[in-house]
């Protein structure tokens, strides 16, 4: 997720390098018309990237309101801690959030995932595995210790005023490291990624023609979206629906600071690895072709994520009721696995087609998207809090709370950006001083 930008930069350039030993008069044309496919291929992924964190804040923003949740919350150290799922609970709901809250919870982490595997390989092969390794510690695992050890007790402290009889910071961190767990809010997305990315390398190292198979599949793909899908929609469902069974949906796993959805670890490896393939030959070619037929049949693939997620509605229905049995459950695990693939196909398609124009406001957001993800949840958590005792309708709280965390995630890493641009002529002479010596060792 943190690498779209400078990765799809980097791989245009490669990729222009490698193409220069062709004479100007014979690929000059087909070497402006590659050029261009990347750049509206990379453009149409920074934008999906704007588009997704948009996504996370929002579905965050309305989680207080949702009509499903209870009428009031439950202290804050009673198990099964329901407040790690939805912190705040407001009086105020609307049924429509519940509707676009299942929609988001069923397929936007997937897409994230499929995001973040494209620009995997291509970092593998330019930077060595050392080098990666270096990068994705830096660049996730050190993020996801802050996060979670200093800014999720910050984002919590309000759940646990609601319910207190003393709230004061000291009797909420007696409170808080009584907890048998850490919470980590969303940040556990940080930890799961980095494990995939380990994995990757793991690979990369050691059996690369695995990787290099999935490629050469997902590349030839890109005429045939519809049997890439059929392919996908098999190994999704046998990834998720085993686990669902075992453990049933909305489930959550915990060990000190890291938790899990235990239906779900399997699922979030396929498509981040969907992405790994797509990019070893380019995400420029193939699948995600501009002009090609998964962005020509949009409608196609749209129209169907709508029917899918509609039909797992209506597989879920039974269980909402008390009339669940095997079979039932297995249709509706089925679903999600169907739900997940089409909306995937779907959103890549609508950008494709869509979205390849550039924008300075969705530029922006995709560059500091790493930054808002990290920081957005405390604000999320503390604007839902401040709105408690306010006599608003539920929308117009949620659009607050969503616009509010929004804009000020977004001014922090802007903020954050600007400081390391400041502190970066330091790096560098650190760096320089250190000598060829002192520097990581390349793979």
């Amino acid at each position: 997720m943190s690498e779209l930008s400078e990765s799809s930069e980097r791989s245009e350039r490669s990729r222009g390098s490698d193409q220069s030993w062709r004479s100007h008069s014979d690929a000059g044309p087909a070497r402006r018309s590659t050029k261009a496919s990347q750049s509206a291929t990379s453009q149409a992924l920074r934008n999906l990237r704007a588009f997704a964190i948009v996504a996370v804040v929002s579905f965050h923003s309305i989680l207080a309101y949702l009509a499903s949740q209870p009428a009031a919350p439950a202290p804050f150290d009673s198990p099964p801690y329901h407040w790690l799922a939805t912190p705040i609970l407001d009086s105020q709901r609307w049924l429509g959030f519940d509707i676009y809250a299942a929609f988001q919870y069923v397929s936007l982490m997937p897409v994230m995932f499929f995001l973040s595997g494209i620009f995997v390989w291509p970092s593998l092969t330019r930077r060595g595995g050392w080098h990666f390794l270096y990068g994705r510690l830096l660049r996730i695992g050190l993020p996801f210790v802050f996060g979670v050890y200093l800014l999720m007790p910050l984002a919590y402290y309000p759940v646990y005023r609601v319910t207190a009889a003393y709230p004061t910071w000291l009797a909420y961190w007696r409170h808080w490291t009584a907890l048998p767990f850490w919470p980590g809010g969303p940040l556990w997305f940080l930890w799961q990624l980095l494990a995939f990315d380990i994995l990757a390398l793991a690979l990369y190292l050691t059996a690369p023609r695995i990787i290099e198979m999935l490629g050469r599949f997902s590349a030839a793909m890109g005429e045939a979206p519809g049997r890439y899908f059929l392919a996908l929609l098999v190994i999704s469902t046998i990834a998720y629906v085993p686990l669902a069974l075992v453990f049933g949906v909305s489930s959550w796993a915990e060990f000190g600071p890291f938790d899990w959805q235990a239906d779900r670890p399997l699922l979030y490896l396929v498509y981040f690895f969907a992405g790994v393939g797509i990019g070893v030959h380019g995400y420029d070619r193939g699948l995600l072709r501009p002009g090609g037929p998964l962005a020509r049949h949009w409608h196609i693939w749209l129209g169907g994520a709508a029917m899918a997620f509609l039909l797992w509605m209506a597989s879920m229905a039974p269980s909402a009721f008390g009339r669940s049995n095997l079979w039932i459950d297995l249709c509706s695990y089925v679903a999600v696995a169907l739900v997940v693939t089409v909306a995937c196909l779907a959103f890549a398609a609508l950008f494709l087609r869509f979205a390849g124009a550039r924008s300075a406001i969705t530029d922006s957001l995709s560059e500091n998207a790493y930054v808002i993800y990290l920081v957005h949840y405390v604000f999320v958590v503390w604007l839902q809090y401040s709105l408690l005792g306010v006599a608003l309708p539920a929308i117009l709280k949620a659009v607050l709370v969503f616009i509010g965390a929004l804009l000020v995630s977004w001014g922090v890493a802007l903020g954050a950006g600007r400081a390391s641009a400041l502190t970066q002529p330091v790096r560098v002479a650190l760096a320089a001083s250190m000598g060829p010596r002192n520097m990581r060792p390349s793979a």
